[in-house]
């Protein structure tokens, strides 16, 4: 036909499937390598180069776009008026948690070099699809918190760290495996978990009560059990709340409706009723903050990790694209105001990654300095590295031009995701003011997070002026909080700087100190001295499949 002459397909870039997401990102591959003992790092290596292999595949690709293409759905009644409260799924989103499950995601508390292992492996699997990563993460995050009751941790805590997913609601002790979920929020609190309403009265048997009540956010709804905050005589206290009870009938866990989110689209949040539903309760009365906070200090890393993530995937889409599209007589990728944009993104991907992985190894570690680093280095982390998300998501698809506002591209998706950490287990604001909270009570916390960053004292004069003028910060804490925001970035930048200065190419710790540190920097990406090595800091972040 005398039209299709015309549609000759030129200057595209091939997609960019097929390959190993783990150790195409130098910067991740390099982060492990620092932080597993040498004598377990084959293993590691071999374990996340299949689970990149597996995340950069065509299969795992179409399962993304098929689970977000098809949400799941609320049904509240079988065909025959009995109340199931249960939510569909399409095939691919169980798939896509089953590898997740498989792959080691919720086995970091059970394992050597558990955590570091695992958040490389969350942050590769991110990149797959997000929208399973708040199951994995709920799972893995429980451990933490039902240890304050070692009869419960005993019983639940082979179930949460099993490789095996079975998506079946039956009794957990039935099941090879079980999957987590969380219930916080109610709709008159929000972050002000000590305004919740939900009742807890006490039953006859020691530890059990029965909760009334709703919460306006629950966690993966379709998990096998909750962790979630109600009121008992004492206060608020953590209860764990089965999906189905031990006789094989259902908990009363009644699904309001399923939100209608921005992003996260394949993944279900819901508003849940309590009414005369059995729960049992962790740790002491009265003591369910303190109780639950082991968890959500765990979420909170994964909202980094995810984060990371997030713009990798980005920064490597737009890298790619540049590499082979031709504008204007020659490689996007080698004209000097298109490389400097992605040098600037790149900066912030492998900070970011370097940030998340070095919580990850204090995890591991355990010791009590690197506790108390976690203390102040997690909400500052969390605070900063989720903020920068969105901006990256964005500017990455700019570089792809039209083609990154089309669906197909797969950059959409990830700037509908990118806001979600920022807002999950506490917004901006809760994180900088838990970062003032630890900076007054516990001085120890910023003890532990000055010798860390001093580690990289004298290596580079901008982060040396850096940390004198934050120490300046410091040394005014009665009028802090205005200012709070300010105060968090730059703790989290100067982690970051010192991460970079200590282990990152010398193009890319130069590169960062002078933008982020030294201040040679505009409002926008793309904005970076262009008398530095940027086209190595481009070609660094490169995947090459």
């Amino acid at each position: 036909m005398a039209g299709t002459t015309t549609h000759t397909v030129t200057n595209q870039p091939p997609p960019l499937v097929g390959y190993d997401l783990f150790t195409a990102d130098r910067a991740l591959a390099e982060a492990v390598e620092r932080h597993t003992d040498p004598a377990l790092l084959d293993e590691v290596r071999a374990e996340l180069s299949a689970l990149g292999r597996s995340a950069g595949s065509v299969q795992v690709q179409e399962w993304a776009a098929q689970a977000n293409e098809n949400p799941p759905r609320l049904r509240t009644h079988d065909r025959y008026g009995h109340r199931i409260d249960e939510v569909d799924f399409h095939p691919a989103w169980h798939r896509l948690l089953g590898k997740g499950i498989s792959a080691g995601l919720t086995t970091a508390w059970v394992r050597p070099a558990g955590h570091v292992r695992r958040a490389a492996g969350f942050l590769v699997w991110t990149q797959a699809e997000a929208g399973t990563c708040c199951p994995l993460s709920m799972t893995h995050a429980a451990v933490p918190a039902l240890r304050a009751d070692p009869a419960l941790a005993a019983e639940w805590e082979p179930r949460l760290t099993c490789t095996v997913y079975e998506r079946e609601l039956r009794p957990a002790g039935e099941k090879p495996g079980a999957v987590f979920g969380m219930g916080m929020t109610e709709k008159q609190g929000g972050s002000d978990v000590r305004a919740n309403t939900t009742r807890a009265r006490p039953l006859a048997e020691p530890g059990t009560y029965e909760l009334t009540g709703h919460k306006w956010f629950c966690s993966a709804p379709m998990s096998d059990g909750f962790l979630v905050l109600a009121q008992a005589p004492q206060g608020p206290t953590c209860f764990l709340v089965p999906r189905v009870l031990a006789d094989g009938s259902r908990n009363v866990f009644l699904l309001q409706r399923l939100k209608d989110k921005l992003g996260n689209r394949s993944n279900a949040s819901a508003e849940v009723e309590f009414a005369g539903t059995w729960a049992r309760r962790v740790g002491e009365e009265g003591r369910g903050v303190a109780t639950i906070i082991e968890m959500v200090a765990a979420t909170r890393i994964d909202c980094v990790l995810g984060s990371a993530g997030l713009m990798r995937q980005a920064v490597a889409q737009a890298v790619h694209h540049c590499t082979h599209r031709e504008a204007f007589g020659g490689k996007l990728v080698d004209k000097p105001l298109m490389r400097n944009v992605l040098a600037d993104l790149a900066l912030e991907s492998e900070a970011a990654t370097a940030l998340g992985l070095r919580l990850a190894a204090a995890c591991d570690d355990g010791g009590e300095r690197e506790q108390a680093l976690l203390r102040l280095a997690v909400p500052a982390a969390k605070y900063w590295v989720t903020k920068r998300c969105t901006p990256v998501a964005v500017e990455a698809a700019e570089c792809l031009g039209g083609n990154g506002y089309v669906e197909e591209s797969g950059l959409p998706r990830l700037v509908r995701e990118s806001p979600l950490n920022s807002v999950w287990e506490g917004a901006g604001n809760v994180q900088a003011l838990d970062v003032l909270r630890a900076l007054r009570r516990e001085p120890q916390a910023l003890d532990a997070f000055l010798l860390e960053v001093g580690l990289a004292r004298g290596a580079d004069h901008r982060l040396d002026g850096a940390v004198k003028a934050l120490l300046t910060e410091l040394g005014d804490l009665e009028s802090v909080e205005g200012r709070a925001r300010r105060l968090v970035e730059r703790m989290a930048l100067v982690l970051q700087g010192s991460l970079l200065v200590r282990y990152a190419p010398p193009e890319v710790a130069d590169t960062f100190c002078a933008s982020r540190l030294g201040g040679d920097w505009g409002s926008a990406f793309g904005t970076l001295p262009p008398s530095l090595d940027l086209a190595s800091v481009v070609d660094r972040a490169r995947p090459k499949p």
